[in-house]
Order: structure tokens, then sequence, then C-alpha cells
């Protein structure tokens, strides 16, 4: 029998044991993860949130007069208290804003429409307060998106494929209990994210943008306000990025095609240059300041655009770790060193096949986070409303560019991923990838059941949404359209990587003869981006809704 002195040291030895343990983790955590078998944390609000099979019920509790004031004023995406019921759950004093770039400011230009995304902070006022372990949550308005589930189709294919994403579910939102909306709900890219996907790994996370067409500040949000010319926003900005729970900077909208002069944060009027992937070619539009990933020399202002999206607190030394690592990448050397390879090689497959033009694969050179871990290079995805299209502004100009898009010469607007596709090993990878989303998940059947999901569950939401921005026809004939293009696309990537149809720009510009005849689809009825204060073929509903 053990006496009672003895149980005592027993405990004091056990209680000393886990408390060497706790500052072993913290101290050495890469290590400590790898030990434990796995660097991902499971999250309660992955199955409680982002289980697709029902949509997340909220809502959003503050008085109307505040409400009313947020939106009358939501170009500034200040912050406001209120208190949000999440399924069952509770949370109070949680902060909400308008969020946005190119949407914010065309709702807010738009007389007839207050549909504004939206984002969640639940750590805003209360510091440490989650919902199940989430931090941030984005609501998406779908602006530009008839079919309201471009971005869904793409985040499915991410969750396919195992590639490091946001998790996705429809949201069913309501202000005050009168229902405002079926929106699309994400997992933002921050801290939460950043502990489910790798652990307690401390990574540095960035959102490089050369855009920085309104909708607030470039390097953060600033009390709410936009800098003023000649003004030092450097310590307000630094105030708000993230430092493990803090704000991060704010520009993770769409940048439109079009003409007209715009107002850039400095004050002055430019216009900008041409845009988009013209199909077939182009010279790359922005990220002059390293948003394109493109490397130029050892200088750190040559790469503002990266360090201005800090989304965590860094420093010189860190710069100094994605700068090796770019030069590396754009030699081709040691790439498993200074780049997650197989990631990577997923996101390339995913976005190559979504067309996703309003990023690094047209001449936009925004719209994706930089993770770095010890000097390792990885691409995380964001924003694809405006895929399979969207950014082809017309009506059928575009439709057989958008199916035939070229697979081996998927991004025109940065040199990042050339070392990949050069080397025979891993562009046969980046083929299977592309074979999977093809034969697997489209083609197999994957795709049909999560159209037919998402149709069981929206429709409804959708045709008695107040504040849409289509008509339920024109969501009808949009989420229609959208399925043939996607069947089309997959024939095509098919071929394509079966040598049966060029797989590169100048081959298809060579012989079109063996391209998937898109002559059936009609890329402006699943929505495209308008300057003119919203999106096209808007519902003539919407003027009556208020």
């Amino acid at each position: 029998m053990i006496s009672y002195k003895h149980i005592t040291k027993i405990i004091g030895v056990m209680m000393a044991a886990a408390v060497a343990f706790c500052l072993w983790v913290v101290a050495f955590s890469q290590e400590a993860v790898e030990t434990l078998g796995g660097v991902r944390v499971p999250m309660e609000y992955e199955s409680e949130l982002f289980d697709t099979e029902e949509p997340i019920q909220i809502d959003i509790q503050m008085a109307q007069e505040e409400w009313s004031e947020m939106l009358e004023n939501a170009i500034t995406e200040e912050y406001y208290s209120c208190d949000v019921l999440i399924n069952d759950q509770k949370l109070y004093n949680v902060g909400v804003r308008p969020k946005g770039n190119t949407s914010l400011s065309s709702i807010a230009m738009n007389p007839d429409t207050d549909r504004f995304s939206f984002k969640l902070e639940f750590d805003h006022y209360v510091e440490g307060q989650t919902c199940l372990g989430l931090d941030k949550l984005i609501l998406n308005n779908n602006y530009a998106d008839s079919t309201n589930m471009k971005e869904a189709v793409v985040y499915d294919m991410y969750q396919y494929l195992g590639a490091d994403a946001s998790l996705y579910n429809y949201a069913e939102i309501s202000v005050n209990g009168e229902y405002l909306g079926v929106y699309l709900a994400l997992e933002a890219v921050e801290e939460s994210f950043l502990l489910r996907n790798y652990g307690t790994v401390d990574g540095e996370l960035y959102k490089p943008d050369s855009m920085n067409m309104g909708g607030g500040a470039k390097s953060g949000d600033f009390g709410g306000q936009p800098p003023q010319p000649g003004e030092d926003v450097g310590a307000a900005g630094k105030e708000h990025r993230m430092e493990r729970g803090g704000e991060r900077p704010d520009f993770e909208d769409d940048m439109p095609p079009g003409e007209g002069n715009f107002d850039f944060a400095d004050g002055e009027e430019r216009k900008p240059p041409d845009m988009g992937k013209m199909p077939g070619g182009g010279s790359s539009m922005g990220g002059g300041n390293g948003a394109n990933l493109n490397y130029t020399d050892e200088e750190f202002s040559s790469y503002s655009d990266i360090w201005d999206g800090e989304v965590t607190n860094t420093g010189k030394a860190d710069h100094s770790r994605v700068v090796t690592a770019l030069k590396h990448i754009s030699e081709g050397t040691e790439l498993e060193r200074y780049l997650d390879v197989d990631n990577i090689l997923k996101y390339m497959a995913v976005h190559a096949f979504s067309v996703n033009l309003d990023s690094l694969s047209g001449n936009m050179a925004h719209n994706y986070y930089l993770y770095e871990y010890n000097g390792m290079l990885n691409i995380l995805p964001w924003d694809y409303n405006l895929s399979f299209g969207g950014m082809n502004h017309g009506a059928e100009s575009g439709a057989s560019e958008v199916v035939n898009d070229a697979v081996d010469t998927p991004f025109s607007g940065t040199a990042f991923f050339d070392a990949l596709l050069e080397n025979e090993t891993y562009l046969g990878r980046y083929h299977e990838y592309l074979g999977q989303l093809a034969q697997e998940y489209v083609l197999g059947g994957r795709f049909q059941e999560v159209y037919r999901g998402i149709r069981s569950r929206i429709d409804t939401l959708v045709e008695t949404d107040p504040t849409a921005l289509y008509s339920y026809e024109e969501y009808e004939s949009g989420a229609e359209m959208l399925y043939q293009t996607i069947i089309l696309r997959a024939e095509s990537v098919q071929g394509q990587l079966d040598g049966t149809i060029p797989s590169t720009d100048e081959g298809q510009r060579e012989d079109s003869s063996m391209l998937v005849d898109a002559s059936e689809i009609d890329i402006s009825v699943m929505g495209a981006m308008d300057m003119g204060g919203g999106p096209e073929r808007k519902s003539a509903r919407a003027a009556d809704r208020r």
C-alpha cells in the first residue's frame, strides 16, 4: 500500500512533469507538434458551423438606428458592437462591419441596395472570445455572381484535393429576427485558420495587394477613416494588424475590368492599365512592388506590397526569409526547401480549373494569402466570386476562352509558378490534381452531388431573399449556366491532359480546331462586374425592396 507521503511526492513529480512538458511545447512548438503526430489542430467550429448539410443560422442583434448608421457609413468599414445568435450559441459584444473593396464601393454608390458583405470579429471587443474556436467569420453577399455558388464550388474543390483553404457554408442571415438574405460564410484566414491548419507553428501571414481600389485604407483599418493625402499611417496601421488575435488589413475583394479613373488612397486620381488575362496572353498589370511574387532584387523596398499586407506582425528578419525564398524560387533551386510544393500544386490546379482571372491567373496581383514558415512559402486562396468568366465583361464573347483556358500556361501575372511548371515531376503531379478535378470531381459525379445539394438548401432562401442582387429567375438561369460551364470545362481540361486539345495559350492560338464547343454558354448570365454601381443584370425588384 502506498503511503500518503509517497502519494504526495508522486503527485508533485507529475505536476512538475506536466509543467515541463507545457514549457517544452511552447519553446519547441514545431518539434512538439511533429512528435505528437501532426500539425493540424481539430477545431469545434469545423463540424458545428461548416457542416454544409445545413446552412448556419445567424441573427445579428443591435439597435436599429446603429445598424442603419453602419450601412449609411459602410465605406469607412468602422466596427459596431452587436450581439450574435449563431445556431444555438449567443455571443455578446461582437464586432461587425461591412467589408470589401470594389464590391463595397459599388454597393455604397448604388441607391437601390445596401446588401453589403460583412465581417464578424468575435474578439474585437472581448479579447479571446471565439465562436466555438473561430475568431472571425466572413459573410459574402455573392456580389456579381447570380449563381450564388461559384465560391462554394471552388472551395469544395480545394477540400476535395485536401488543400489548405477556408471552410465554407451558406448562412441564413437575419437582423433583429428579420430575414436579411442568404450569404456565403467563410472561415477568415486569420488566427484560428492558422491553428487549424498548422497547429502551434508560428509562421507569418501576408495578404499582398497591388490594387488598393477603395473600401478602406491599404494597410489596415484606421479607426474607420481612410488616410488623408500625406498622412503618416504607419503607426496606425501597425496597431490594427494582427498580433495573434488583432485586426488585419482588409482588401479582400474584387477589382473589375473597365474604363474610368479611380481615387487611390493617396488622393490622386489615376486611370488603371489594361486588366485581366486576355485569353491568349497578356502582360502583368500590377505587382511592381512584390505583390506578383516575382523576384527582382534583394532590396526590401521592392516588395512593399507584401509587407504592407502583413496580417501577423513582421520584421526585417521575416522579410529577409521571404526575399530569400523568392530568389531561390525564381532560380528554380531547392524548391522543396522554399515552397510547400504539394499544397501549391493543389492551389494551382483548382485555381487554373476555376479560371479566376481576378488574381495571379490574370493581371491582378491580389486575392491570395502568402504564408511563410521557416523560410518556406505557401499560397492560400481567396475570393472566387468572379471565377468561371466573371472577369469576362460581356455576353458569350469569352465563353470559349473560359471553357478552354490553357492549363499549362495558367498564370500570366507572375513567374512565381514557372519553376514548378517547367519541372517534369511537378508538372506531372499538377496534371494529376487537374485530372482528379476533371475526371473524378466533375465527370465522376461529385460536382453533381454538390450542385444538387446546394440547390436543395438555398433555392427557397434565394427565392425569399429580400435583398438579393438578382431575381430568382436570374439565379436559376445563372446556376444552370454554371453547371454547363463546369461540365464543359472538365471536358476541356481532360482533353488538354490527354493531348487532344492544346494545353498552352500559344498552342490554342495556332490550332483552335479541337477546342471544346462553348457556343451555348453565355458568361453574362452568371453575373459580371459593372462599375455603374452594382453587378450587371440586377433584379428590377431591388428598387422595390426599400
